[in-house]
């Protein structure tokens, strides 16, 4: 029996082959939900779903587009923010 903290399905089951040939499993946190706008809400793309200790060793470019708002505003809604901007001439 593993110990009682590895007993909850929130933790993911990783068979993992250690060198002398064995197999066993590790535990693992499970990914977390994908980013999103903020405006519509939409799943963000190029933003990879990462618990923090795994994105700290993703380059910048590695954890959000390089436009303006990347990570932050899905393309369509940054489309057009930026047409009302120059509608209304900012």
């Amino acid at each position: 029996m593993v110990r009682p903290a590895y007993r909850s399905r929130s933790l993911r089951r990783v068979s993992v082959r250690l060198p002398g040939g064995r197999t066993t499993v590790h535990f693992e946190k499970r990914k977390p939900s994908p980013a999103r706008c903020a405006r519509c809400g939409r799943p963000l793309n190029a933003v990879p779903r990462l618990r923090p200790n795994k994105l700290k060793h993703l380059s910048k470019t590695g954890k959000r587009p390089e436009r303006p708002y990347g990570g932050v505003l899905c393309p369509k809604c940054l489309a057009e923010l930026l047409r009302l901007s120059i509608v209304r001439g900012q």
